[in-house]
């Protein structure tokens, strides 16, 4: 079944990201889009939506705001229609409740008529004599346009080891899913070196003596990093830095990205501080069972049980000192972050895209994938190339610019060039 409309472009996926891009396009004249996601609603996290987490970053990267202040779709607008803005003034807090954003997130999407909830991409194909992308849907619908925006987000990802081990193993994405089943457990063991193995950690450590199981915290990492929250530093979330990213070699690309995982990766000093708050609280009536193993990598995994209950016995390393051990474990949480995956429906027009050396995105400076430049663009798939600005929320209003920007032909948002008071570049 063809759908009667044949818009400017088609958006797949419905994070923060394109939805940011369909509330800032839905206001512009002349540029039409629709917008397809898989799920039934939007959502966005769920599993992690632990009591009072909040976002990593303050309420102004919003859907919209840093490129349109003015927007009904920004999150102010949102806390006065739903009767909380001075209640948000007085709790005098930059940074807005993770499952508060979320239903920001899906007040936006509910006022936005080209956005199409259960739509789930099968497969996208190129018209040569029309020059227009095909683009077919799980529900039988085909939607035909020019150009393209990809947004189809990052899987979870798991670590080799544990890549089909059977048992409840659960992602971080899950936690909350499966809270009650962990805690009734005699032992669990959360994997992991961010913001979410520190959540969850937490977490589980405040009901350790009332539940009575074993907590282990296991990190690869040497120490618990921080994430690097400097006011200098958050001037490379900024154009000028992007531009100065982007222009370098690969390889001097992809050093940088190993070295700069706690400006986007680190854990919330707070937490941090929390953490070992709540340890000395804890052990001052005896000592707790729990143990923090840093600088240990998870090298094998195996699942087996006995007489209905399972274990599962993690091979670690400890890597400064390349000495292997075990543990035992009842209880898995792998907090191991999230993976971009080229999509399977693409195959058919993996010919339009450009590659790297690696098999990655090749990537314009503005977000651009395809062999003409401006037919299909990406949202937090540009890692590799525009750096740790990717997954920022911060920066997602003025990437959305410089696509809205490409998709019209001229400025509709100012597209700011250089904010930053240092220099990054000779």
């Amino acid at each position: 079944m063809s759908t009667p409309e044949t818009p400017d472009f088609i958006a797949i996926g419905l994070g923060p990201f394109n939805l940011g891009l369909a509330c800032l396009t839905e206001p512009v004249d002349g540029l039409t889009g629709v917008f397809l996601e898989s799920k039934p609603d939007f959502d966005w996290h769920s599993g992690m939506f632990l009591e009072g987490s909040t976002l990593q970053t303050p309420f102004l990267s919003d859907l919209v705001t840093l490129a349109d202040p003015t927007s009904p779709f920004s999150f102010l607008n949102y806390l006065k229609e739903s009767g909380r803005l001075y209640s948000f003034y007085i709790r005098e807090s930059f940074y807005p409740l993770r499952e508060e954003f979320n239903d920001y997130c899906r007040w936006a999407a509910a006022r936005i008529p080209s956005i199409r909830f259960g739509r789930t991409v099968t497969e996208v194909r190129y018209d040569e004599r029309d020059a227009v992308y095909v683009v077919r849907t799980a529900t039988g619908e085909t939607y035909r346009a020019p150009r393209l925006v990809l947004g189809t987000g990052t899987p979870p990802h798991l670590p080799a080891a544990c890549e089909g081990i059977g048992g409840d193993a659960v992602h971080n994405s899950r936690y909350l899913t499966v809270k009650e089943e962990l805690q009734a457990k005699r032992s669990i063991t959360v994997v992991g070196s961010g913001q979410s193995a520190a959540e969850i950690y937490y977490d589980l450590l405040q009901d350790i003596d009332t539940r009575g199981y074993e907590l282990t915290w296991v990190t690869r990492s040497p120490r618990f990093f921080p994430l690097e929250y400097t006011k200098l530093t958050l001037e490379m979330t900024s154009p000028e830095y992007v531009d100065y990213f982007h222009a370098l070699p690969g390889p001097v690309r992809d050093r940088l990205n190993l070295t700069q995982k706690n400006l986007y990766k680190g854990i919330n000093s707070e937490l941090i501080n929390g953490i070992f708050d709540l340890l000395y609280v804890k052990n001052r009536r005896g000592k707790v069972p729990t143990r923090l193993l840093t600088n240990t990598e998870l090298t094998s995994a195996r699942y087996e049980t006995d007489a209905g209950a399972g274990t599962y016995t993690l091979g670690l390393r400890q890597r400064e000192q390349g000495r292997d051990h075990t543990l035992t474990t009842e209880g898995l949480v792998l907090a191991t972050g999230y993976r971009y995956q080229v999509p399977d429906f693409l195959t058919p027009v993996r010919d339009r895209i450009r590659w790297d050396e690696q098999g990655r995105y090749d990537v314009s400076r503005d977000y651009a994938i395809d062999v003409t430049g401006h037919g299909v663009y990406v949202q937090n798939a540009e890692l590799h190339t525009h750096g740790f600005t990717a997954p920022d929320l911060g920066m997602a209003a003025y990437r959305n610019s410089r696509i809205i920007r490409q998709l019209l032909g001229r400025e509709h948002y100012r597209v700011e060039t250089a904010i930053a008071f240092q220099e990054f570049t000779a």
